[in-house]
């Protein structure tokens, strides 16, 4: 009994619960597009779209092509995924065309595994002898536009045009056509039209519109001149089968349908119906897409800057002082050829003194005392960029250089001056923070030069046997390169790349300052100097005897960083170089000094529409100034100065630069041969009361008020310029005092602090160096440092290698 009543127990749960389930179950339910419930439904295909639905697709005759693969979706716009397409051509009224007979102007291969896939011409149909169907393209040489259309679960897709012609042979870029009849371009065809509400009443001479179509306010003729930042217009190409662009019949613009154009750089903007919109300043090549090929068209040019002018905000003057680890904005304004003011350029900011007050873009911080010009660059190929074939046209591709503005930082910073000598295998560091000098470091070599990185934290100096780097942070040497030898002539303001040269093995060496040559020329180096923007720099070049001796020669070497090695001639040998300030150019010392301009002169050519360029870099920039062995110019940009020995006299020149106004800046004027306006307010007046056999340096402070001349021979005093902003200033001499190591006999080497307070000055006689006070203009005998190098030959060696590393005072 009890067995009883338990079953009936699980049977009546069991049943019930069965009967909940089966009566929540329930048929899919079904949503219709409309609401309604009935008609179309949610997730069946209702659209099916063919791309690229502008441009359509430009087949050659003969030419295969394919369709892309459709687009399919529902009512809501949802993917759906037909299990397969079929393919049909039809003609401009929607009618199936017949693509078996001899007049198919194009074909696709309906259905199976290459369905989609074009031909300019006829598929094989039935061919026999184990020839698969839709393998063979054979052309009809018909011209003409049909369309196909993909089909899937009873949907057809837009009619996707279908262009037939013959095989385009070039593509040129010109400014639309105003005469459909006698000159056609992609402007009068059919395709033009496809967006334009008017309609097109097409001639059946060429194929082209009756009229032309405009889409824009301004047509574009890239032939005739730069287009200014902002303004848009149409681009119209001519297309042509057949070599002779000149023969009307070979024009096959209107056949063609769309082209996609596109600009190898972003200084345009190009739409899908050939709208341009100038961007940047530079000039590009416009490539343009037709028949499945890509074709050089043409170029296009947004207007160069004509003038970038800095001011200092808040006065908006040329002029600033600015406190330590203060930001000062500094404004550019930037005026094309039009006079169209340019935005979101990208100028390279850069200053004469990156250790002490580095420029950033659009703001300066110094970060210790000091003084610097500040100059911003459009500099290619980041700014005003241009293909090789292109530059200077329209003056695209070339530099453009801003105004100089000056910063001066208040207060005092100390130094840590590292002192060698050409005739020692030491070098002493003196830390004047804790006024103590060091121990002297023995170096592997003796080295025959030395430099410092702008950054201030290596020093590299050649030998005959290796080139070697010293921690300026450390005291110590850290490497050793025995793979180059030679003199180190010069490092980049960037601290990333020495100038050797290596007299026995004839090489000038662009190298890593991490280790590694970049690249050689042959030759013999005798200066070197650097843009502030590290982009270029300018070498001096030279002869060797048998017995070693370099002799400059009249050749001058250029490696800039968008054409590389530049190799041009001098009409005398040239010394020394100084670069302007702005970098607008290059001085080089001699028998008369010259210069050269950074504005390449330019000749341009045109044939059949295209026009491409040839430049002749670095030209004469027009300067004849008195004889100079060596050179410098200040920072405010208005003095190039220059010292001479000849026949044991010294002498000096200031070459006032443009009448006190500093040098043109902007884009190259006229012709493109940069001028350099130049008048000597003084002109090899002698240095009184010294016997000079070489001028071995010239050193200016960073205010641009002081320089000092350094020589061999004999005299014990200093030579002192005072510079005037609009005339001659006053050439004097500082008497150098006799130290406890004896009575100096000529100051061969030295270097002003970045605060410009003291020019630490080596000495032949008491192999010494002397503090020169700034202010005071004395040298006081107590403060002088006698290093004491070893001398490879015994006695103690004249100190002629001498660099600092500014660093802030201890509080």
């Amino acid at each position: 009994m009890r067995r009883f009543v338990t079953l009936v127990f699980l049977l009546f749960f069991t049943v019930s619960f069965g009967v909940s389930i089966s009566g929540c179950a329930k048929k899919s339910s079904v949503t219709y597009c409309n609401g309604l419930g009935y008609g179309t439904i949610v997730g069946q295909t209702a659209k099916i779209v063919l791309s690229p639905q502008v441009y359509g697709i430009s087949l050659n005759y003969g030419e295969m092509g394919s369709v892309s693969h459709p687009s399919a979706t529902d009512c809501k716009d949802s993917p759906t995924s037909p299990s397969s397409f079929t393919y049909g051509i039809v003609d401009a009224n929607g009618k199936p065309v017949d693509a078996n007979g001899s007049q198919t102007i194009a074909d696709v291969v309906p259905s199976g595994t290459n369905a989609g896939r074009l031909c300019a011409g006829a598929w094989n149909r039935n061919t026999g002898g184990g020839i698969p169907d839709y393998t063979t393209c054979t052309p009809n040489n018909l011209s003409g536009t049909v369309y196909v259309v993909a089909n899937a679960d009873s949907v057809s897709s837009n009619p996707l045009p279908i262009y037939v012609h013959p095989v385009v042979t070039s593509v040129i870029l010109g400014v639309p056509s105003t005469d459909c009849l006698h000159d056609p371009a992609t402007n009068c065809s059919p395709a033009a039209y496809i967006n334009s509400p008017t309609s097109c009443t097409i001639n059946p001479a060429n194929g082209c519109c009756t009229a032309p179509v405009s889409t824009a306010s301004l047509p574009l003729d890239v032939t005739a001149g730069c287009i200014s930042q902002g303004v848009t217009g149409q681009i119209a190409a001519r297309v042509y089968a057949g070599t002779d662009t000149t023969n009307p019949a070979n024009n096959i613009s209107c056949k063609v349908g769309h082209l996609t154009y596109a600009a190898q750089t972003a200084v345009v903007g190009i739409d899908q119906d050939g709208i341009a919109t100038a961007l940047k300043p530079g000039s590009t090549t416009i490539t343009a897409n037709v028949s499945n090929a890509g074709s050089s068209a043409g170029f296009f040019s947004t207007c160069p800057p004509a003038s970038i002018v800095l001011s200092l905000p808040p006065s908006n003057g040329p002029s600033a002082t600015v406190d330590l680890n203060t930001t000062q904005p500094i404004t550019a304004k930037v005026l094309d050829i039009h006079g169209v003011q340019l935005t979101g350029l990208d100028l390279q900011f850069v200053s004469t003194t990156p250790t002490t007050i580095p420029a950033s873009s659009g703001a300066v911080t110094p970060l210790l005392p000091g003084s610097a010009a500040i100059t911003a660059v459009c500099q290619p190929p980041n700014c005003n960029p241009s293909p090789v074939n292109q530059i200077g046209l329209f003056g695209n591709g070339k530099p453009v250089t801003s105004n100089p503005v000056e910063i001066t930082a208040p207060g005092t910073s100390s130094t840590v001056l590292f002192i060698g000598s050409t005739q020692s295998q030491y070098i002493v560091p003196v830390d004047f923070t804790t006024k103590a000098v060091g121990a002297p470091v023995r170096l592997p070599y003796v080295p025959n030069s030395m430099v410092i990185s702008d950054d201030g934290a290596s020093i590299y100096m050649g030998s005959d046997k290796e080139i070697m780097t010293f921690s300026a942070l450390t005291n110590a040497l850290t490497s050793q390169d025995p793979s180059v030898s030679g003199e180190v002539l010069a490092v980049s303001p960037d601290s990333g790349t020495l100038v050797i040269t290596d007299p026995v093995r004839k090489l000038i060496y662009l190298y890593k300052a991490t280790g590694g040559v970049v690249s050689t020329f042959g030759g013999v180096g005798t200066h070197a100097e650097f843009t502030p923007d590290s982009s270029t720099v300018y070498i001096t070049m030279g002869d060797v005897d048998a017995s070693g001796n370099v002799t400059p020669n009249n050749q001058l070497l250029i490696h800039a960083n968008d054409i590389g090695w530049y190799l041009t001639n001098s009409s005398q040998a040239t010394p020394d170089v100084a670069v302007g300030v702005p970098s607008v150019g290059a001085f080089f010392a001699g028998t008369v000094t010259s210069a050269k301009g950074y504005c390449a002169v330019t000749t341009a050519t045109t044939v059949n529409g295209q026009t491409t360029t040839s430049n002749v870099y670095y030209p004469d920039a027009a300067v004849t100034g008195p004889a100079t062995d060596r050179l410098i110019a200040t920072n405010d940009g208005l003095h190039i100065l220059g010292a001479k020995a000849a026949g044991g006299v010294g002498t000096f020149s200031d070459m006032l630069l443009g009448s006190g106004h500093g040098l043109p800046v902007g884009s190259c004027p006229g012709n493109n041969a940069l001028a350099f306006s130049q008048t000597p307010v003084l002109a090899n007046v002698p240095l009184a009361g010294i016997s000079a056999t070489a001028i071995t340096g010239l050193d200016a402070t960073s205010d641009s008020t002081i320089a000092f001349v350094t020589y061999t021979g004999t005299g014990g005093t200093l030579p002192m310029y005072t510079t005037s902003a609009g005339g001659a200033g006053t050439l004097s001499s500082l008497p150098l005092a006799t130290t406890s190591a004896g009575t100096p006999v000529a100051p061969v080497a030295g270097v002003f602090s970045a605060d410009n307070s003291t020019f630490f000055v080596g000495t032949s006689g008491d192999n010494a160096v002397h503090l020169i006070n700034r202010t005071t203009l004395t040298d006081d005998p107590t403060k002088a440092i006698l290093p004491k190098l070893p001398g490879v030959k015994g006695g103690v060696a004249t100190p002629d290698l001498i660099v600092q590393r500014p660093r802030k005072t201890l509080s």
